[in-house]
C-alpha cells in the first residue's frame, strides 16, 4: 500500500471520528436547531392590518419576553403570506413542515386557509395556534388533538353582537356574507340566535371576498326592508360594506351590524362613519392597566393600534412556551396535551381553559363604538356594554360535532 494511500484513509477516518463525535446520531444536531415557530398570515390584503405584520410583531414580543430560548433552544419566527387562497397556504404550511422543521403555526386569519392547515398538521402532529380564525368548525366537526383555537369564534360573536342587537328590538335581518367558510359560519350561528331571540331573516346575498363595490348587494339589502343588515365578512369587506352603505343613505333607516369587527377597521372607517356599531371582541387596548402596557409596547414597535389577534397570538405563544417547558420536550401531540392542561392567564386572559375540542374559553366583551365627541384621546375607540363570561359567549363542546369527544 503506497504512503499517498494510507494517508488518505487517515484523513476519512479522522473526518468520520469528528463527525461521530460532533453530532452522534443525529440527536444533538437536532437538540440545537433553532425551535421555529411560522406565522401564516395575509400579509398584503384585506386582512393584513387585523393580522400581518404585527403578528409577527407580537409572536416575537412573546419569545422575548420568554427569554428567547426553551429546552437550551433558540426560538426562531418565521412568517409567510397565504394571500388568501387555501392551495398556497397548504404548500407554506407542508414546506414548512417538511423541509424547514417548524414545529407550529399560528394566526392564519382567514377560515378557509385555516381549516386546510389544521387538517395538515393533524396528519403531521405539529401543533396548530388559530389566533386569527374565525369559523367554530375548527373545534367542532373539523377539531384536532394538536389544535388549539385560541382568541374567538363565529359561535362566540353571534351570541355576543347578534343577541345583543335583538334585544334592542330588532326583528327583522338580511345578512351581506363574503363567499366562503367565513361568511357561511358566520351566517349559519347568528342564525341560530336570531331564531333563539323570535326574530326573522328577510334574505341573504353572498359577495367575493376581497370586493370594492358592494353597491347591487347593499341595494337588495335595502330593498329587502328588513331592520338590520348583517355583514359576515371582516377587514377590508367590512370596511367597504360600512363606507358605500353612508355614501347610498343606507343606514338612515336600517342598522348596520358587523359580526366581525376589529379595532383596526374603526380606525380606518373613522368614528364619525362608525359611530354607534355595537360589536363583540376577545381584547380591548384599553380595558385595564395590563392590557394598556401591552399594548403601549406594541403601539411603540409598530405605531398601530393591536388587534384581538395581535394580542392573542402573543398570548397564545407564550402559553405554548410555557407548556415545552414543563412538558420537557417539542413533540406536538405532547406539548398540545400539556397545553390543555395547564390555566391560561396572561394581560388578555385570566383562568382560561383549553377543552378537549381545542377551544380556549375565555371572556368575550361586548363594546360600541363612540362618537367623535365622546373619544379623549388616540384610540379611545370603544365604550364596554358588557362582559360576556366564556362559559355563556363559547359552544358546549357537547354540541359541536368534534370526533375526539367521541373516542372515549
Amino acid at each position: 500500500m503506497s504512503s499517498n494511500s494510507c494517508g488518505v484513509r487517515v484523513a476519512w477516518a479522522f473526518a468520520a471520528l469528528v463527525a461521530l463525535t460532533a453530532f452522534g446520531d443525529g440527536r444533538s444536531l437536532a437538540q440545537t436547531a433553532p425551535l421555529k415557530i411560522g406565522v401564516l398570515t395575509d400579509m398584503s390584503s384585506l386582512y393584513a392590518d387585523n393580522g400581518g405584520p404585527g403578528s409577527v410583531v407580537a409572536a416575537q414580543m412573546a419569545v422575548d419576553d420568554f427569554g428567547g430560548t426553551v429546552l437550551g433552544r433558540k426560538i426562531e419566527i418565521i412568517s409567510g403570506d397565504h394571500q388568501n387562497k387555501a392551495d398556497v397556504g397548504s404548500v407554506i404550511a407542508r414546506r414548512w413542515i417538511d423541509n424547514e422543521n417548524v414545529e407550529a403555526i399560528l394566526d392564519v386569519p382567514n377560515s378557509a386557509v385555516a381549516l386546510a392547515v389544521q387538517g395538515i398538521t393533524r396528519d403531521k402532529q405539529k401543533l396548530f395556534l388559530a389566533t386569527g380564525a374565525a369559523t367554530s368548525r375548527l373545534s367542532g366537526d373539523e377539531c384536532s388533538a394538536t389544535g388549539i383555537h385560541w382568541t374567538y369564534d363565529t359561535y362566540a360573536l353571534s351570541q355576543g353582537t347578534t343577541k345583543a342587537v335583538s334585544k334592542l328590538g330588532v326583528k327583522s335581518w338580511y345578512f351581506l356574507s363574503t363567499d366562503y367558510s367565513l361568511g357561511a359560519q358566520l351566517e349559519a350561528d347568528s342564525r341560530k340566535v336570531i331564531a333563539a331571540q323570535g326574530g326573522t331573516v328577510a334574505g341573504a346575498v353572498k359577495h367575493p371576498i376581497n370586493t370594492a363595490d358592494f353597491s347591487s348587494f347593499l341595494l337588495q339589502a335595502q330593498s329587502s326592508k328588513a331592520d338590520a343588515i348583517a355583514l359576515a365578512d371582516a377587514g377590508g369587506d367590512f370596511i367597504n360594506a360600512v363606507k358605500q352603505a353612508g355614501e347610498f343613505g343606507i343606514t338612515k333607516d336600517q342598522k348596520l351590524v358587523g359580526l366581525l369587527v376589529f379595532i383596526a377597521d374603526i380606525h380606518s372607517l373613522g368614528l364619525q362613519s362608525a359611530r354607534g356599531l355595537i360589536l363583540s371582541s376577545a381584547f380591548y387596548w384599553d380595558l385595564n392597566d395590563e392590557t394598556r402596557a401591552w399594548s403601549k409596547r406594541f403601539i411603540d414597535k409598530t405605531q398601530k393600534v393591536p388587534t384581538m389577534i395581535h394580542a392573542g397570538t402573543y398570548g397564545a405563544v407564550m402559553h405554548y412556551l410555557k407548556a415545552i417547558q414543563s412538558a420537557g420536550a417539542i413533540d406536538g401531540p405532547a406539548v398540545a396535551k400539556k397545553m390543555r392542561e395547564m390555566p391560561v392567564n396572561d394581560f388578555m386572559t385570566k383562568n382560561g381553559k383549553i377543552r378537549e375540542d381545542g377551544r380556549l374559553v375565555r371572556d368575550m366583551y361586548l363594546f360600541k363604538v363612540k362618537s367623535p365627541e365622546e373619544s379623549k384621546y388616540k384610540f379611545d375607540y370603544y365604550k364596554l356594554l358588557a362582559t360576556i363570561p366564556g362559559d355563556e359567549a363559547f359552544k358546549p363542546q357537547e354540541e359541536g360535532g368534534c370526533p375526539l369527544l367521541s373516542k372515549k
